[in-house]
């Protein structure tokens, strides 16, 4: 940023800003107010307990800092090994043959004549020892290879006769032992984060070669090597190797295809066999064997002519799936370029850039631990230019824009089709995919690259005056943006990127979007007196209104105006955006839901109007992660097939704001822009992290490529962040820097990230904060374990698939249905350790299993249906096919609701009445017992909050036998079962009848504040005690710091009004024997609540509780 930034404009940091209220009058008030003796009321109360809970926030905030998104620039770039001494063999006998030394001249070339050589780190080869090269290849092997270099060329040449496609030099030996010496150089410096990534461009090439023998111009398996030597010397317990050569790697399946700690992926021509190395072990039948079935994943293209399209879709529907499955601590890359269209051997049609794109992708896997070995490509031009997309994709440049359509072609998702089908059983992201048929239906210039490498930041802090008159705690409040470009400042960010200055977007923009009148009504609320703002606020759905709402308005959607505008002019590659109020919710003639003007609609339509008359429009996606669904930008599109609009939202089958039937899957647009609107609806479970990364997999980004857009506008929300109390939902940082790097390989990279929802200050601000650490460039955190994604959101995405099939050929990856059928049963099974501590999933610690050894979404959601076993049923393939079976797919009202009763936003009413639900069953073994212990209940943190502002009146669930409750899950002895997300440790059952609403809700294991508990006191607990205050004896509390019983939030509110004035932050529930913490705004349970917990759980059923393990 600029050091001559204007005070007053854009940018100020927090030093400098302001309240947007600066009500003097009010602290006179609260002066003249001191002497008096009042008892403090609730709203007094909740003010203090806001201003006490920041302290806690800030230090949660301190926490969240060991994510230190600039230590990541400490790094020093992208390395690249290459040496003369490769151009030093050829074949003695065969002048033309095509594995020549030019081929490294000309990627080196080509690399020094675009600059890229510059911007390397450049690394010098060495020689493999033999004890490296031993970790691959035999001894007798190595001796006789060494042999070679003193051998006459028709020694030599009778050598080669006895192996497939060689061909031998002198100085063939030392080449190879520098080849994969090469890679072993970069594994190093990668591993030891002296490198981001790197590239070795080197021959002879390695797939091919086998343990003892030579293969198809290859000595030395370089890749198989680095494997081994990153599991030897660096500790890695699980490589991916991703093989785009056009020839299938056949050395590299036969030394790994018993392993499961390496995940070996093909992309090849085969032809049936026709094609070299006319193998069978090619065909997508080859999946490994022995506890390393499922690990060798083989994609076969069976004709020629593959585009970019397909490798896309390759990746995209198959690879990214299963690698985030797997969590790769290392990437290699087999690079061959043969696959580049004019290659004479690989005969395919893909573009050099579209390697790019893929070497871009895998960037997001190993927190970018990414080498690139080249391999095969036999046209000069092709494998430079290859090799330098991918050298310009390791170095961070934008990707670039590919030809359109990239839709994939027939022959390519019938053979994507049956490679998912062969490995279905074993990965449970593919079990996603429910099989059967899929509905069939019922193009533009290529665009130069943005030339700058800058991303754009726009803030102005006079958006915060806009502000609640009449509510000082209202969730949508100024310092969102204060905090979020606080937290950029904090990390370094905002010095990182450009500023763009924000502007007043005038009448005549908005009317892009919007009607005169609804502009002209916002306009006069400037002058308006406060009765009056309160009352048309009162006339919308979720609107407060004050003088500067207009000006804050404007100057948010002019904001993005201007970012736009520097991304499609090349002045930055792309920009975020952190602007309020939010847009996504306002009407063309109305506002909605904390929302006046349509930020991201205007944004598009102003994009739009930038382009010349007489080309075709602009092609814009605004994809929308905001929690709440997008009402506003799917009316204004929604007959525009311009604009693709895609909306991954809370639904609740329809009770979720904005409680309306068009945020459902069969929403698709209208008129010519039928397909052009995609909602991804979740019902009944707590999504993140894997929901949202599957719904990207195999929905979001195969339609989104399939369209090619020119810009990417995000509608970002963080209210389905972790800890946001609107939205209840759990995605984290990390899961949204994976969402955006999958969004910066379309367009050329050209994003613009705007600011929506969220409404927990903290998440909003991490989680904004990760994705400009994306924009910039810097390589994607680690994921937690993800496990396979909830049931429910299977099923939802499966009603997608369906709905949006005829228009994007892209989904139709067809499967046999009957795979599912023959899942196993879903059982349960031992203790596992919670995401994000840095344990070892199940996958990882017992690798000889199977890699689907988890509960799949398909099985699981014969768990959550209503299926009743009796004492005398087996549990195996024919209860779990009733269980399907019982499922109508075709509907969405028929997903098993299990997540808690959804919170309106922003005191939004409920337009549709909440159906009745029933807690999901779980079928028991005979002789299995049911715990008292195990029957606990609660609500999400979200609903507790967001319930208490609306003054909600619903009942608490309370624990009861099961013969009265009807049904509920169980969990028993020491194992767990199954949960949402595919998790399972100590979750909460909100178990009642019929009429009750049912949810999990996933405590912490540990809270900050665990400190203030207190000892038993020697009388113990009286679970039948009333509230101290008002006598209440229905649903009281007791605060483990004091021990005083009060009643809870549904009756007077006594331990809520306690625990803001005492600063006392835990309370243990008499209806459950759940453990709340006020100021983590969340359930705890950790082994030192155990002495409080058994008291009264002795108190009220007569036993005491299992002892937790250590």
């Amino acid at each position: 940023m600029d050091s001559g930034t204007d005070p007053s404009g854009p940018m100020v940091s927090k030093a400098s800003g302001r309240s947007p209220q600066g009500t003097d009058s009010n602290t006179a008030k609260r002066e003249s107010g001191k002497g008096k003796s009042k008892k403090p009321t609730l709203q007094d109360a909740r003010r203090k307990g806001k201003m006490d809970r920041s302290k806690g926030e800030e230090e949660l905030s301190n926490q969240l800092k060991n994510l230190d998104l600039h230590s990541q620039t400490k790094v020093a770039g992208t390395g690249l090994v290459s040496s003369d001494i490769f151009t030093q063999y050829h074949c003695l006998w065969d002048a033309s043959h095509p594995e020549c030394p030019e081929r490294v001249s000309a990627v080196m070339n080509m690399a020094e004549k675009q600059g890229l050589l510059a911007r390397c780190v450049r690394v010098e080869p060495r020689v493999a020892t033999e004890e490296e090269l031993l970790l691959v290849h035999t001894k007798e092997y190595i001796e006789r290879m060494t042999q070679t270099e003193k051998m006459p060329e028709e020694e030599l040449r009778s050598l080669a006769d006895t192996y497939d496609s060689i061909y031998i030099h002198p100085n063939t030996f030392k080449c190879a032992s520098l080849a994969a010496g090469a890679v072993l150089q970069l594994v190093d410096k990668v591993m030891t984060s002296e490198l981001l990534n790197g590239f070795s461009v080197a021959r002879p090439p390695g797939h091919h070669a086998q343990a003892g023998q030579m293969n198809g111009y290859c000595m030395f398996n370089n890749l198989a090597i680095a494997a081994r030597y990153a599991q030897k010397h660096h500790g890695v317990k699980r490589v991916l190797i991703v093989d785009w050569d056009v020839h299938h790697g056949q050395g590299i399946q036969y030394i790994f295809q018993d392993d499961p700690s390496v995940l070996y992926f093909s992309v090849h021509r085969y032809e049936e066999g026709a094609f070299w190395p006319h193998l069978k072990d090619s065909d997508s039948s080859a999946i490994g064997s022995g506890p390393g079935e499922g690990y060798n994943i083989n994609l076969p293209w069976n004709q020629t002519g593959m585009k970019d399209g397909d490798y896309l879709a390759a990746f995209q529907q198959l690879l990214l799936p299963v690698a985030y499955e797997f969590q790769p601590e290392l990437v290699l890359v087999a690079a061959g370029f043969d696959s580049v269209i004019g290659d004479p051997k690989g005969e395919m049609s893909a573009s050099p850039e579209c390697f790019a794109v893929l070497t871009h992708l895998l960037k997001g896997l190993a927190q970018g631990r990414l080498v690139l070995a080249l391999e095969g490509g036999y046209s000069l031009e092709a494998i430079a230019k290859g090799a330098c997309a991918c050298l310009r994709a390791l170095l961070g440049d934008s990707c670039p824009h590919l030809d359109a359509p990239v839709a994939p072609c027939q022959s390519a998702l019938k053979s994507i089709s049956e490679t998912i089908t062969a490995l279905y059983p074993h990965w449970a992201c593919l079990q996603t995919f429910e099989g059967g048929p899929l509905p069939e239906q019922s193009d533009e210039p290529k665009e130069e690259q943005a030339g700058s490498q800058l991303t754009g930041l726009v803030y102005d802090q006079r958006m915060m005056e806009h502000h609640n008159m009449w509510d000082g705690h209202h969730p949508e409040q100024p310092m969102r943006i204060a905090r979020i470009f606080s937290r950029h400042e904090d990390l370094g960010l905002v010095a990182r990127c450009h500023s763009i200055p924000a502007r007043l977007a005038t009448e005549k923009e908005l009317a892009l979007c919007h009607s005169d009148e609804h502009i002209q009504t916002i306009r006069s609320t400037e002058s308006m007196k406060p009765r009056d703002l309160h009352r048309l606020g009162g006339e919308y759905n979720s609107i407060y209104i004050n003088n500067e709402s207009y000006k804050c308005a404007r100057l948010a959607a002019g904001a993005c105006f201007n970012a736009a505008q520097a991304v499609l002019s090349g002045q930055v590659r792309n920009a975020v955006a952190i602007v309020r109020p939010p847009g996504h919710h306002a009407e063309t003639d109305k506002a909605c839901g904390f929302c006046f003007f349509n930020t991201a609609a205007l944004t598009a339509r102003y994009a739009q109007s930038l382009s010349p008359k007489n080309k075709p429009p602009l092609r814009v996606l605004i994809l929308d992660w905001d929690v709440h669904h997008g009402n506003g930008t799917q009316h204004i599109f929604e007959e525009d097939d311009s604009v693709l609009y895609v909306s991954l939202h809370r639904y609740e089958d329809g009770t979720f704001f904005p409680n309306s039937e068009d945020a459902d899957y069969d929403k698709v647009g209208q008129g010519k822009g039928r397909g052009f609107n995609v909602n991804i609806p979740w019902s009944g479970g707590k999504m993140g992290d894997p929901e949202y990364l599957a719904a990207f997999h195999h929905i979001v980004m195969p339609i989104a490529r399939e369209f090619s857009p020119h810009l990417v506008l995000v509608s970002a929300g963080f209210d389905a962040a972790r800890g946001d109390p609107l939205g209840g939902y759990q995605v984290t940082p990390e899961g949204y820097a994976h969402l955006t790097h999958q969004l910066m390989s379309l367009a050329a990279g050209r994003v613009v990230v705007i600011l929506e929802g969220g409404y927990n200050l903290t998440s909003i601000s991490e989680s904004m904060a990760m994705c400009t650490s994306m924009l910039l460039g810097d390589s994607p955190p680690l994921l937690a374990p993800v496990p396979p994604p909830h049931p429910n959101a299977a099923l939802s995405i499966n009603n997608v698939l369906r709905a949006h099939a005829p228009y994007w050929s892209s989904l139709r990856v067809q499967i046999p249905q009957s795979l599912r059928l023959s899942l196993p049963s879903p059982k349960t099974r031992g203790k596992r350790t919670p995401a994000g501590k840095g344990k070892k999933s199940p996958r990882q610690s017992t690798p000889a299993n199977s890699p689907g050894q988890g509960l799949s979404p398909a099985a699981a959601a014969a768990a959550v249906s209503p299926v009743v076993s009796s004492p005398g049923q087996t549990s195996g393939l024919e209860d779990l096919t009733k269980g399907l079976l019982s499922l109508d797919l075709n509907t969405s009202t028929t997903s098993a609701n299990n997540s808690p009763a959804p919170a309106p936003a922003g005191g939004a009413r409920q337009k549709v009445k909440p159906s009745p639900q029933r807690a999901p069953e779980m079928k028991m073994e005979e002789g299995d017992r049911v715990q008292p212990d195990t029957l606990t209940s609660g609500n999400t943190d979200g609903e507790n909050q967001a319930a208490s502002m609306q003054g909600d009146t619903r009942g608490t669930a309370v624990a009861q036998p099961v013969a009265e409750t009807g049904s509920v899950a169980v969990a028993t002895g020491d194992q767990e079962v199954e949960g949402a997300c595919g998790t399972a440790k100590n979750i909460f059952i909100i178990c009642g009848g019929e009429d009750m609403d049912s949810g999990a809700v996933q405590p912490l294991s540990w809270c900050p504040h665990l400190e203030a508990l207190k000892p038993v006191p020697p009388a113990g607990i009286n679970i039948q005690e009333p509230c101290v205050e008002c006598g209440s004896e229905e649903e009281n509390w007791i605060c483990l710091c004091c021990y005083k019983v009060l009643c809870g939030r549904f009756i007077n509110e006594h331990m809520v009004l306690h625990g803001v004035t005492s600063g006392h932050p835990l309370v243990l529930s008499f209806s459950d024997l759940s453990v709340w913490c006020y100021a983590c705004e969340a359930y705890i349970d950790n082994k030192a609540l155990y002495n409080a917990k058994n008291t009264a759980h002795v108190a009220k059923f007569g036993q005491d509780m299992p002892v937790p393990a250590v």
